[in-house]
């Protein structure tokens, strides 16, 4: 496995229809087997009534098989604080995720 116990990663699940809802998620690994990763984290998805992510409150697990099309992983920096992590729309378009210190990660292509 290429990824590791304790890394943080930033997860985009590709929508594969028009109305598929727009979901992140963001956590620590906590296990791999083969393709899969178990994850504790947040999930983001997208309001659209605002248009812009919302972070569910509720700590989560997911397991995520990383052998799909449909996923696009992001490894983050150990110092990012994963609590802390939320989505800034810039006046432009842009979209970064950023947990409020140096850290920031720019998702606008995506």
């Amino acid at each position: 496995m290429i990824l590791n116990l304790g890394e943080k990663i930033h997860v985009i699940h590709r929508q594969l229809f028009a109305g598929d809802v727009k979901r992140h998620f963001i956590g620590r690994i906590e296990g791999t087997e083969g393709p899969l990763v178990r994850v504790q984290g947040y999930l983001f998805a997208m309001d659209t009534k605002l248009n812009q992510f919302a972070r569910r409150d509720t700590l989560r697990t997911r397991i995520i098989s990383l052998d799909s099309d449909s996923v696009i992983v992001n490894v983050l920096p150990e110092q990012v604080e994963i609590e802390n992590v939320s989505y800034d729309y810039r006046s432009r378009g842009d979209i970064v995720v950023t947990d409020g210190g140096d850290w920031h990660l720019d998702i606008t292509h995506l």
